[in-house]
């Protein structure tokens, strides 16, 4: 009687999500051969969480993220260790711009040349555009105007490539954050610029000339906001695949499993894998959306993405370059405005500092 109660209740509450995910084939499609046996979504979570010993490992997961969250908020800011790598990595934004480029120019160059749209799942003979934006980008002219573009021809895309160009989403990401964020060094448009402020050259004429950065700043569009964008789009990304390819698609997933003997790896049922791999994906994603321990996410993410290069030797790294950059351009520059890192954690961080000394309103250290 609570099974057939579970199964009503859960079928209404996927229904609508189900109709808008079905025809996505997710990232899983990049390493298996059809769609898989088919698999009731409700089924699949049932043999999951029905399992006890399932169940044990979620919940002792749980308490372990639980543990090592209280224990980072109780020791983390006393680690000189921690400090220093902060410091180290904030260094790094002079180059921020760079490295935005290349995680998003080195990909959509990639695509043009393999004959696809953004994601291998959009077989779409699109060369010239994704090329001639990809070379802009990777040079650095014209890299704001680029990106825009780049934004432009996504939305397009995506207005007849809905759902499925969403696994490319992360390509919104490197766009916003290219167009807040500029160039950076080395770029042409830094080459360019510098010529333009400087006395006597034939560019210097160009001076009052507008540009973007000075209609954006007119705008209230500064470069400290890039964080968010970005976190805002790369956290849906992860979220949305995770659930997508994952819990949704299981049928799929479960020959991902099979082929590459994960099982073998770590003994727990396949289902268990699955739904596993999309809870991980799922809860690094909502951490990066909400600018939660946002650096801690983003190495986790990175940390899945380098497990699934090494693990997946047929992957195709290319086209997940831009997740690589993304998630390194946060361990760089932390939160940004409006997260959670910046109102609820440093509030925790001093209810659980023993000295209690650490100041709510200081800025965060995630």
């Amino acid at each position: 009687m609570k099974t057939d109660w579970f199964r009503r209740v859960a079928t209404g509450v996927l229904a609508l999500t189900l109709v808008a995910s079905r025809p996505v084939a997710a990232h899983v499609d990049y390493v298996t051969e059809g769609s898989g046996d088919p698999v009731d979504v409700v089924e699949f979570l049932l043999a999951v969480l029905s399992e006890p010993l399932n169940v044990a490992l979620l919940v002792a997961g749980g308490v372990g993220v639980g543990v090592a969250t209280a224990g980072w908020l109780r020791y983390g800011d006393h680690l000189r260790d921690v400090t220093v790598i902060r410091r180290t990595l904030r260094s790094y934004q002079p180059y921020l711009g760079w490295l935005l480029r290349l995680a998003t120019g080195l990909p959509l160059m990639g695509a043009g040349f393999g004959g696809y749209f953004f994601t291998p799942s959009v077989p779409v003979e699109a060369r010239l555009v994704q090329i001639t934006l990809a070379f802009l980008l990777l040079f650095g002219l014209a890299t704001r105007l680029a990106a825009g573009a780049g934004l432009v021809v996504y939305a397009v895309g995506l207005a007849t490539q809905f759902p499925t160009l969403l696994l490319a989403s992360e390509y919104v990401a490197g766009f916003l954050g290219i167009l807040v964020v500029g160039p950076g060094q080395p770029s042409a448009d830094l080459l360019l610029r510098r010529l333009v402020l400087t006395d006597g050259t034939i560019m210097s004429r160009f001076r009052d000339a507008p540009t973007v950065p000075g209609l954006l700043s007119k705008a209230g569009v500064e470069k400290g906001v890039a964080p968010l964008l970005i976190r805002v789009f790369l956290g849906f990304n992860f979220a949305y695949l995770g659930v997508t390819q994952k819990w949704l698609n299981p049928g799929q997933s479960l020959q991902v499993v099979e082929k590459y003997g994960l099982t073998a790896v770590l003994p727990v049922a396949p289902e268990m894998w699955v739904f596993g791999a999309g809870l991980g994906e799922l809860v690094v994603g909502l951490c990066i959306l909400t600018g939660t321990f946002t650096r801690s996410a983003a190495g986790a993410g990175f940390l899945i993405l380098t497990t699934t290069l090494f693990g997946l030797p047929d992957d195709p790294v290319l086209a997940h370059v831009t997740l690589f950059g993304l998630t390194s351009a946060l361990l760089i520059t932390g939160s940004g405005p409006l997260a959670i890192d910046r109102s609820v954690i440093p509030a925790l961080r001093a209810r659980f500092s023993t000295a209690g000394h650490v100041d709510a309103a200081a800025t965060p250290t995630d």
